[in-house]
């Protein structure tokens, strides 16, 4: 029996199966957006699936670090209405 994959988020630290966490992925056209299939093609930074989690990415700027690139704050505001929306 294989282990699930383990991914850690990177606003808490703590690691979660893959399933569990939200995808950010970052395709190669420099685009930034949350992917709730976990398969979008791209760089991808994992974050738990709770608005904690998401207010400390974007008020740290946590993808800054990941990505290693300078985002702008029109993107990290994207992914939090992304997040609202998707909870509805």
């Amino acid at each position: 029996m294989k282990k699930p994959p383990v991914r850690m988020c990177i606003a808490c630290k703590n690691a979660y199966e893959k399933k569990q966490m939200l995808r950010i992925v970052k395709d190669k056209d420099g685009n930034i957006s949350l992917d709730f299939t976990g398969k979008k093609a791209g760089r991808g930074a994992y974050i738990c699936d709770s608005a904690a989690c998401i207010e400390k990415c974007v008020k740290n700027k946590l993808l800054n670090r990941n990505f290693a690139q300078e985002i702008a704050p029109e993107v990290y505001d994207a992914i939090k209405d992304q997040y609202a929306n998707r909870q509805d």
